[in-house]
């Protein structure tokens, strides 16, 4: 029953890759794509692990220049995206370059602002199910990828038979001919890396 339970969830990974895909491009308010909310929607929780981080570790250098123009005019920080947006529209820039700065830290708010509003309750309902449903598949398709990683350490030949296999979805006689093997070594292979996989994923 593992064994079966395994074929199944490697079977369904091109299946979670299409779907994943089709999500993306999903076009919300403005033409943006649901990518890009999901995330939009992470940043809170990726800011609060970045925070005891030094901003130059995971910002671009003129991401860092935005942050910095951003500190030097803010007096305070709402936690609302649309009183940030006010806040920041009420700034002016002393000279030029700040100017410009800031006007594009004020347009990165009100792409976050569009892609949540101008929308009716239901269009919202069916929106945030899609981006659950991308943000579910997209945590699948990186458990399959990290049990495979974590096979590759110490059984190279048997990941690369399973991702070959599933991932790429070669036939057989392909798989076995891309690991120079005969099909009764691709056999023992496959029975030792679904028993493998099974182990390391809990089956």
């Amino acid at each position: 029953m593992p064994n079966e339970l395994v074929i199944a969830e490697l079977q369904s990974y091109k299946d979670i890759v299409g779907r994943i895909k089709v999500l993306e491009t999903y076009s919300w308010s403005g033409g943006i794509l649901l990518k890009t909310i999901s995330e939009d929607d992470r940043l809170q929780e990726l800011h609060k692990k970045l925070r005891g981080m030094k901003s130059y570790m995971y910002l671009s250098r003129h991401e860092q220049e935005i942050e910095t123009t951003a500190h030097a005019y803010l007096t305070r920080y709402p936690a609302g995206t649309k009183a940030q947006l006010n806040l920041v529209r009420s700034c002016n820039g002393v000279d030029p370059e700040d100017e410009k700065l800031l006007r594009e830290l004020e347009r990165k708010i009100r792409k976050v602002i569009d892609a949540r509003g101008n929308s009716s309750e239901d269009n919202m309902e069916e929106l945030i199910e899609r981006i659950s449903e991308l943000q579910d598949l997209q945590a699948e398709k990186t458990r399959i990828d990290n049990v495979l990683n974590i096979m590759e350490l110490h059984h190279d030949h048997l990941s690369k038979l399973l991702r070959l296999r599933y991932t790429d979805g070669l036939k057989v006689d392909e798989v076995a001919a891309e690991l120079s093997i005969v099909p009764r070594t691709y056999r023992r292979w496959h029975s030792r890396a679904i028993e493998q996989y099974a182990k390391l994923s809990g089956f």
